[in-house]
C-alpha cells in the first residue's frame, strides 16, 4: 500500500483523530423512520462504512433542528427532540467499535423544502422569496423565529453530543436557512439581519455562537459551504473566500466542508452532485481557494471516485480530507481493499447518479451497481462467504448485469460456474448506454464485474447462444436465464415496424443503423435510452426532435441528472416536444411521415423526416425459459417470500434431483439495472 500511505496519515479535527484522510461526507439517506430516527437500517449503513476502513462519515445530510423544518419528505434525521438520543447512541456506538468517527450534518432548510409535509409548516426565508427547485413559497421569517430556530440549532447540538456523536456539521449551503440569510439574491431585509455584510453574516454567526455555547470549546463544530453559487446576483467565489475568513476569525469553527456550487435551481443542481458527464473533481479549486484563507482543515467531495485522485489531491494540499461519498455507496469497503492492496477489487462508483436521483424522489438512496448497501440490515453481505454445503454447478445464460452478478457470487459461494453470451462482449444493455455521449462511464459496471468472474475463474463462453441442447449437455445444477430483452417497437402495427419504417434506439446506438439528416424520435418510456439516442443523433449532425407523450422527455431521469442531458440538447438546439402520441408512420416518396395526436386535444400534426427512432422499452427474450421451465426441477418458479425476505429459495433445501431454473432482469419483465443485480444477490447468495 506504499502507494497510498499519505491517505493513511491520521489527522486531527479539533482534538479528534481521524485515522485517515477519506470521509463520507454528508448526504441525505432516506433511511431514518418512526419520525427521522436513525434505527437500524441507518445504523447498519454507516457501521458497514466504519468496518471498511472510512475514518470519518458524517451522515444526516439536512437533518433539520426545528419543527417547521419539514423532514418527512427526505426521511431525513430528526434533531428536533430529545427522542433522537438513545438512536445516537446506537449509531455511535455501531461506529465507534470498528475505529471510525461520526458527525452529523445539521441545519433548518427555511425556503428549501415542501410544506405540505407531516405538519403542513409554513416556511421562512429572510426575503420570502419562492425556492424554485421544490416550487415552495414561503413567509418572510420573523425576530422571533430568528431567535427560536437559533436556539434550536443549539439544542441540536447539545442532542448530537448526548448521543455521543463526534461532532455536527452546520449546513450554510444548497441555499439551506444560513446562507439563505448570506446570499444578496434571497435576502433583501433592510434590518439588523440583511444589506450590510456583517448584518448578512449575523444570523449563521449567531447559530455558530450559541451551539458553541451549548457544547462546549472541545465538542467538533464544522460547517459546510458553497464555493461559489453560480448566480450572477450570487455569492462568488471571492465573496465566498471572505465569509469563510469571516468565520474562520472567530476560532469557533473546527473544519470546512467545501462544494461547488449552490443549488436551488434545476441547473444548478446538477452541480452539486456531479454525474458521469462531468470530468473529475470539478470543484476542486474552490475548495483549494476556501483552504487558502483558512486555519482548519478542509473536506472536499465531489466526484472523487478512485484512490489514485485522493492521493494527488492530498500530496498536492489542496485540501486535508478528501470525501468519497459515493464511491463508499458503490464500494463501503473501499478503504480496506486500498489498504489491503487490492486496488482492481475496488467497485468503483460510475456516477450514474442513481443513488441521489433517488433521494430528490423522496425515495430511499440505493447504488446502481451494489444491491447490499443500505440493506445491510437485510442480511444482504457485501462480502460472500464460501459456501458450506455442496459445490453445485451453475449455468448462467446472458453477460449483461443481471447474468454477471449472478455468475460473481455464485462464485465468490465457491461453486463451479459458466457464463454463456451470444455477443462478443459483456455488458448487454450498459454496453449500448455507454455508447451515448454523456453515458461513456457506465461500463465501469461491466468492467469491474468481468475483473471479477476473471478473478473468481468462471467459465465465461462468448459468442455462443444458447440453446436447450447446449444447456442439457452442461448439465446445470441451477440454471439462470439472464437473455435480457429486444425492443418492443411492434407494439403499434401503425408504427411499421414490420415494413421498416421505424428503427430503435439500439439500432442508432449501436451502430446497426447510420444515422439520417432529420430525424423525429417518439419516447414512450422518458428514461435515458431516448435521450441518449437524441443526444448521440445530435453529435453526428442529425436535426433532431424528440416526441413524447408524457409530460416532457426525460421527465423519468432524476433532478441531478436531466439538467446535463437538456444542456446538451439545447446546445445542439434539438426540439423538445411532449404530448403527443405517434399515431401512425406511413412513406411518402423518400420520405416518412409521423403523424402525431396530441394527447388532450386529439388534434393531429405531421412531420415530415428521414429516420423515425421508436424508444419504447423492451419485450422479453423469455423462449429459452420456457424451452427449459417443464424439465426443471422448481417449474422455473421463485419463492416470492423467500426472496423478499432475503432467505435461500426452499428448492434449495430439497434433495430430489434435478435442474433448477430461475430467470431474473429484463427477460422477465423491464426494470433496471439495480432490479437486475439485486435479483441476482438475494437469489445466488444462499447456493
Amino acid at each position: 500500500m506504499s502507494q497510498f500511505d499519505v491517505l493513511f496519515e491520521p489527522l486531527k479535527i479539533n482534538n479528534l483523530t481521524i485515522r485517515n484522510r477519506i470521509v463520507s461526507t454528508a448526504h441525505a439517506e432516506v433511511y431514518a423512520t418512526d419520525g427521522g430516527m436513525t434505527t437500524d437500517r441507518y445504523v447498519k449503513y454507516y457501521e458497514e462504512k466504519a468496518k471498511g476502513g472510512c475514518g470519518l462519515s458524517i451522515c444526516g445530510g439536512s437533518s433539520v433542528v426545528s419543527i417547521d423544518s419539514p423532514q418527512s419528505w427526505w426521511s431525513s434525521v430528526n434533531l428536533s427532540t430529545d427522542r433522537i438520543i438513545p438512536h445516537f447512541q446506537n449509531l455511535a456506538d455501531a461506529v465507534h467499535k470498528h475505529g471510525g468517527k461520526i458527525m452529523i450534518q445539521i441545519t433548518h432548510m427555511g425556503r428549501r423544502s415542501r410544506w405540505d409535509g407531516e405538519n403542513w409548516t409554513n416556511l421562512m426565508s429572510p426575503s420570502g422569496i419562492r425556492e424554485p427547485v421544490h416550487r415552495a413559497t414561503c413567509k418572510i421569517i420573523e425576530e422571533e423565529d430568528i431567535w427560536r430556530v437559533i436556539g434550536d440549532f443549539a439544542q441540536a447540538a447539545r442532542r448530537a453530543k448526548e448521543g455521543g456523536l463526534d461532532g455536527v456539521e452546520l449546513s450554510a449551503v444548497h441555499q439551506h436557512l444560513v446562507d439563505q440569510f448570506w446570499s444578496p439574491r434571497v435576502n433583501k431585509r433592510t434590518d439588523k439581519w440583511g444589506g450590510s455584510f456583517e448584518n448578512r453574516m449575523r444570523f449563521g454567526m449567531e447559530v455558530l455562537k450559541a451551539v458553541r455555547a451549548e457544547v462546549g470549546r472541545d465538542f467538533v463544530v464544522g460547517m459546510r459551504i458553497t464555493g461559489d453559487e453560480f448566480h450572477p446576483d450570487g455569492l462568488n467565489h471571492d465573496d465566498m473566500k471572505q465569509i469563510a475568513a469571516y468565520y474562520d476569525a472567530t476560532g469557533e469553527l473546527d473544519f470546512f466542508g467545501v462544494v461547488g456550487s449552490g443549488c436551488d435551481t434545476h441547473n444548478t443542481l446538477a452541480n452539486v452532485i456531479p454525474n458521469m458527464s462531468y470530468p473529475p473533481e470539478p470543484f476542486l479549486h474552490l475548495a483549494a481557494g476556501i483552504k487558502e484563507v483558512v486555519s482548519v482543515p478542509v473536506i472536499h467531495a465531489q466526484n472523487i471516485k478512485d484512490p489514485n485522485q485522493a492521493k494527488r489531491i492530498i500530496e498536492a494540499g489542496y485540501v486535508d480530507f478528501v470525501g468519497m461519498t459515493r464511491a463508499h455507496i458503490a464500494d463501503p469497503h473501499i478503504i480496506a481493499k486500498i489498504k489491503n492492496d487490492q486496488v482492481d477489487q475496488i467497485r468503483q462508483c460510475v456516477g450514474a447518479n442513481y443513488c441521489i436521483d433517488r433521494q430528490y424522489q423522496g425515495l430511499d438512496v440505493l447504488c446502481i451497481q451494489n444491491a447490499a448497501t443500505s440493506r445491510e440490515y437485510m442480511g444482504l453481505p457485501h462480502i460472500i462467504e464460501k459456501t458450506t454445503g455442496k459445490v453445485r454447478k451453475v449455468v448462467v445464460i446472458g453477460g449483461g448485469p443481471g447474468g454477471l452478478e449472478a455468475a460473481r457470487v455464485a462464485a465468490e459461494r465457491g461453486h463451479q460456474v459458466v457464463l454463456v453470451e451470444k455477443a462478443e462482449e459483456l455488458g448487454g444493455q450498459i454496453t449500448l448506454a455507454a455508447k451515448a455521449p454523456q453515458r461513456d462511464q457506465i461500463a465501469g459496471i461491466t468492467r469491474w464485474l468481468a475483473m471479477e468472474i476473471e478473478r473468481l475463474g468462471v467459465d465465461v463462453r462468448l459468442g455462443t447462444e444458447a440453446n436447450e441442447e447446449l444447456v442439457r449437455e452442461l448439465k446445470p445444477d441451477v440454471c439462470v436465464i439472464a437473455t435480457g430483452g429486444s425492443p418492443f417497437i411492434d407494439q403499434n402495427p401503425e408504427w411499421g415496424a414490420a415494413e421498416g419504417l421505424v428503427v430503435s434506439s439500439w439500432d442508432i446506438l449501436s451502430g446497426k443503423v447510420e444515422p439520417g439528416k432529420n430525424v423525429l424520435i417518439y419516447d414512450t418510456i422518458c428514461e435515458f435510452s431516448g435521450l441518449s439516442a437524441a443526444d448521440y443523433l445530435a453529435s453526428k449532425g442529425s436535426l433532431v426532435e424528440i416526441v413524447t407523450d408524457d409530460i416532457k422527455p426525460g421527465v423519468g431521469i432524476g433532478g441531478t441528472t436531466f439538467p446535463t442531458y437538456y444542456r446538451s440538447l439545447y446546445e445542439k438546439e434539438v426540439i423538445m416536444t411532449s404530448d403527443y402520441l405517434l399515431e401512425k408512420v406511413y412513406r411518402e416518396g423518400d420520405s416518412l411521415v409521423a403523424v402525431l395526436e396530441n394527447e388532450y386535444t386529439a388534434q393531429r400534426e405531421e412531420r415530415v423526416v428521414d429516420q423515425i427512432v421508436v424508444e419504447n422499452g423492451t419485450r422479453p427474450n423469455e423462449e429459452l425459459f420456457y424451452a427449459l421451465k417443464e424439465e426443471s426441477l422448481n417449474k422455473g418458479q421463485i419463492n416470492n417470500e423467500a426472496l423478499f425476505d432475503i432467505k435461500p429459495q426452499p428448492v434449495l433445501s430439497e434433495d430430489a434431483d434435478g435442474m433448477i431454473l430461475w430467470r431474473l432482469g429484463d427477460c422477465v419483465s423491464q426494470r433496471n439495472v439495480h432490479a437486475a443485480m439485486y435479483d441476482a444477490l438475494r437469489l445466488c447468495k444462499d447456493l
